[in-house]
């Protein structure tokens, strides 16, 4: 029993999201902290590409989360913090692109090609009568391979 509660334990502890925050980066003020971790959340790293800076070991994503932390103790809002990272490394560093005039093509494509992909589909799948009513030799062949006799 011991053992299935070790492995138990061992496996939630492999399920929990893993935050590459140390504690010496961590603020003392409990609002400003959870404000770094939303802020970070939003924040790609620019060496994981897929990841945010508060998932990612990489040094980088460590100099961000202190840049970060460091703007909120100077007195930065949430939305100076983020446009200050915007202007130093581009949009590429905000994990959802914000919705403007050179990002237009990113938010609409996929919406797009959904509704053209839907619209194929329907007209592929639509069954094609040239007049309404089946040729006899087509119903032949549809009885043939229904192994009935052909109607009339």
């Amino acid at each position: 029993m011991k053992h299935v509660l070790a492995l138990l334990a061992v496996l939630l502890t492999m399920a929990m999201p893993a935050l590459a925050v140390s504690p010496d980066e961590m603020l003392a003020d409990p609002q400003l902290e959870q404000r770094a971790r939303d802020i970070s959340a939003g924040l790609r790293c620019l060496v994981c590409q897929n990841q945010s800076i508060d998932d990612s070991d990489a040094d980088l994503a460590r100099d961000l989360r202190v840049l970060v932390r460091e703007r909120l103790v100077a007195g930065d809002s949430d939305a100076e913090v983020e446009q200050y990272l915007v202007d130093r490394y581009g949009e590429y560093v905000l994990l959802n692109p914000r919705f403007n005039q050179h990002t237009i093509l990113l938010w609409i494509a996929a919406p797009v090609l959904f509704i053209i992909g839907a619209l194929g589909l329907l007209l592929a799948r639509r069954p094609s009568t040239k007049n309404g009513s089946l040729t006899d030799e087509e119903r032949a062949v549809l009885a043939a391979l229904e192994d009935k006799p052909p109607e009339r």
